[in-house]
Formats: C-alpha cells, structure tokens, sequence
C-alpha cells in the first residue's frame, strides 16, 4: 500500500507522549499479553509488535530480551523501568489487571472492586513519575456484560465504569464468548463489540481503546475459538472503534501452557494472517472514519451487519461483519458515491459491479469481508 502525503495525514493518537506508541500511520499495535520475553522473536514473526505486562517484571533482563526481539512492551512502572526511562522500548504503563472485578483478599474470598477513586489517584502518581507515556487501563467482562457476578457488590453498576475511564489514557477490556461458560455469552461473540462501544461511548471519545482478543482454550478444555471467530472479533473490534488488539493465548486447562497459540500450528497461521492484513491495512485503519459512510441492510433480520468505511489516496474503503451467528446477504449504499464503480473483494480474488453506490454482498455466520472501491 502506497504511503499517504504528510498533508493527509491525521495527528497520531499517540502524539500527546514523546515516549509513547509509534506515531508512524503504518503502525497499528497487536499486542500479546503477559507472555515470556524469551518467545518476543516468535511472536514478531507471527505479527505481534507490543507486549502488554511481564511476569514479576519488568527486570532488565526481560527489557533487554525485548530489546533484542525488536518488540515494544507497556509494563508496571517500577524502579527497573523508571531507570530506563529512555529506553524506547517501553511506550507504555498500566497497573494491575481487572481493578473492576472483586478482589481476592489475603485470608481467602473476595470482597469488593478497586474503587474508582483509587485507580484515578494511581493513574495520577504514575502520569506525575513519567508523563511521556501513555497509561494503560485493561478491565473486565463487566464492560460488555452487566451481569457479570465476578464485580461481586458492584455488579450490575455499568455507571462506575465512566469513573474508571478517568484513570486512563488508554482503556481495554476483556471478554471471551467461545470459551465463556455461560449460556448468555457463550458463542455471542459480539458482546465483543458491544463493551469497544460501550468504552468509546462512557469516555465521549476522549481515550484511546483497544480491547483482548481470546486466542486460545483458556479455562475451557472442551472448545477453543477458530481462527474464523478470532477474526470476526478483531474485525467487529476495529470497525466498532478498537485502534488496539491484545491477544490472549494462556491455556488453564486441561494443563497450563503460557504460550499455547505457539503451539498450535493451525491457530498461529490464522493469527498471522489476521495480524498480516491489519498491517497492511494500517494507513486505512488509521485515517480519519467516513461518518455514516455506508447504509447496510441484509436480507436476514436476526442477521444484522456491522461497516466501517474509510477513505485513503482515492480509493474508499469498506469493511464489513456479520453481527449473528447466521447467514445473510447484506445490501450497501455508499453516500458518496453516485456512479458505477468495482469493488475489490480484499484478499479474495473477486471483485463486485458497484451501480450507482450500491453493491450486495453474502455472508456467512459472523464472516468479514474489506472491499476497496477506487
């Protein structure tokens, strides 16, 4: 893809810290979380240019294996890491995961969630000990879900989460619906795009939002996501307003394996070519969206379609996902276009006759397609 004209250019997100993100338009991050240095090459062979947390960390030896891998970390700001305050590995800084969620105490059980005032207060001493980076912020399921009980005394109170998004120049969370063992989330996997809404909604579009990706059995040891449903989260991530992905890949059972997406070939060669397409896509993912770009409407009413359409060196760009676990065949009306034109099915060999900006499409249960019209 052909690099745009500084002129054309956004202001990178990431602009506000010296020592923060790329601020490189052909720079997206694909992160990996809490995994060991010592894998950093395999993972930047499979696309992964972040790492999210590191074990009792960071040591130097973990930053200095990082370095050598060409791989970017945010991590806890400890004394190891304010020492290395220079060091452009780092882009980052978070705290502990999930302050949202009850908190085990010492003795056993669980009482309530970190208070939003708490983690505000952390976020400041962090931003006052080091402002060039950007503070990271990863919370639970509850974003997506209000019946998550694992909030203990404050689930089902959507409201602190408003208050959490203070503590944060960043703001991520997880929820996992293949391996989820409940029946209200189970194979939903577009609960996904409802908590990158919901983050984006609750902070008016003031942070940054990136949010996990399950990519692996984790506790489940009767299903694992295929590669097809990781990419139909990503993708419902991206055009939902995710500018950020952090892949989980820990396996709890039926026995532990830090690194299990390594270990699958299948699984690591559908990731990679998840991660190679938004690579290449990065221009596109990072210029400014077209509001209301496009109309959709499908053919199946329990099937409803989600769009995101960007526009880059001439060329307009839609990407689409099947919301629901069923089929349909989805209609698009771009608003900016009133001739005919071709549409390039991305990556699939084939291409669609635009008349007068409309174009249909099918699509399989939650299946994405990206087309660019020149």
């Amino acid at each position: 893809l052909l690099a745009a004209p500084p002129s054309e250019l956004p202001e990178s997100p990431y602009a506000a810290w010296s020592h923060g993100p790329p601020k490189d338009s052909s720079f997206f991050p694909i992160a990996v979380w809490l995994q060991s240095p010592r894998n950093a090459a395999a993972y930047k062979a499979a696309g992964f240019n972040v790492y999210v947390g590191l074990w009792q960390g960071p040591t130097n030896e973990q930053l200095d294996q990082l370095k050598a891998a060409g791989m970017k970390v945010i991590c806890s700001q400890n004394r190891v890491a304010l020492d290395r305050k220079n060091d452009e590995t780092i882009i980052g800084w978070m705290y502990g995961d999930e302050p949202d969620n009850a908190q085990p105490k010492s003795g056993g059980g669980y009482g309530p969630p970190i208070t939003p005032e708490t983690v505000v207060e952390r976020y400041r001493k962090m931003r006052d000990a080091d402002p060039s980076r950007p503070v990271l912020l990863n919370l639970g399921q509850g974003v997506a879900w209000d019946d998550w009980h694992g909030r203990g005394v404050r689930s089902r109170h959507p409201e602190d989460y408003p208050e959490y998004l203070k503590g944060c120049d960043i703001a991520s969370f997880d929820i996992y619906p293949v391996v989820h063992d409940k029946p209200a989330v189970a194979g939903n996997l577009w609960f996904v795009a409802r908590g990158v809404e919901r983050l984006r909604t609750w902070s008016k579009g003031e942070k940054i939002v990136w949010n996990c990706i399950e990519a692996a059995r984790i506790d489940n040891p009767s299903v694992k996501p295929t590669a097809a449903q990781i990419k139909a989260e990503v993708w419902m991530s991206l055009i939902h307003g995710s500018t950020g992905i952090i892949y989980f890949v820990h396996q709890f059972k039926p026995n532990f394996v830090e690194a299990s997406l390594l270990r699958d070939p299948e699984l690591l060669a559908g990731v990679t070519e998840i991660n190679r397409q938004i690579h290449s896509l990065a221009p596109i993912l990072n210029s400014p969206t077209v509001p209301d770009g496009a109309v959709v409407t499908t053919s199946n009413p329990d099937a409803p379609m989600a769009a995101l359409v960007k526009r880059h060196i001439g060329a307009t760009y839609l990407f689409a996902v099947g919301m629901r676990d069923h089929p349909a065949r989805a209609s698009f009306k771009l608003r900016d276009r009133s001739r005919d034109a071709i549409a390039e099915v991305l990556d699939e060999s084939r291409s669609i006759s635009l008349r007068d900006g409309r174009f249909e499409d099918d699509f399989r249960p939650y299946e994405v397609h990206m087309y660019r019209i020149k």
